[in-house]
């Protein structure tokens, strides 16, 4: 099942990581998203060819008619980790006929509509690594924990960022 795709992502990580070993530089980059709010509170999401949309529910005064920007960034983590098992597992040679990454965020909204002094953001971030393998248990663990160690979600979400805000006004 999965494991057709194994030789061609060792492969190509293989090829990736060699470069960068020479050229550490060529790792480095810059993404950018632009949200533009089209009604409401929609918006539209544009980064490269990629294009996305969000908004909040109905009861949160949206149109309800995308995901939240908390399901895009759950979505953002198990994804992340999904995928960064998969590459370690290639690296490792570790067999892998099933991956599932399930991630669960508490909050509480009175952080973000001012009702309450607390964080807007997320008191608990849980995710639980669903894994089907004829590979050992200590086997697994290494490419998990490897995929824990080198996710940038991951640590986007354990490590406090620098965040700079620009702000560009323009007046009539």
């Amino acid at each position: 099942m999965l494991r057709t795709d194994h030789a061609e992502i060792q492969r190509k990580v293989s090829r990736i990581t060699r470069a960068l070993e020479l050229k550490p530089e060529l790792g480095l980059g810059t993404g950018i998203s632009t949200a533009r709010i089209e009604k409401g509170l929609s918006c539209n999401i544009r980064e490269g060819p990629w294009k996305l949309n969000a908004d909040m529910p109905i009861q949160a005064g949206g149109s309800g008619n995308a995901p939240t920007p908390g399901v895009l960034g759950r979505a953002a983590l198990s994804s992340c980790l999904a995928i960064g098992y998969m590459i370690w597992a290639a690296k490792l040679n570790v067999p892998i006929d099933a991956l599932e990454v399930e991630v669960q965020a508490d909050w509480n909204d009175g952080g973000t509509f001012g009702t309450a002094e607390i964080p807007a953001g997320y008191s608990e971030v849980r995710y639980c690594v669903r894994i089907q393998s004829e590979a050992p248990e200590e086997e697994i663990i290494k490419v998990i924990d490897a995929g824990d160690h080198h996710s940038p979600y991951l640590d986007v979400f354990k490590r406090q960022q620098t965040c700079i805000r620009n702000v560009e006004i323009t007046t009539y």
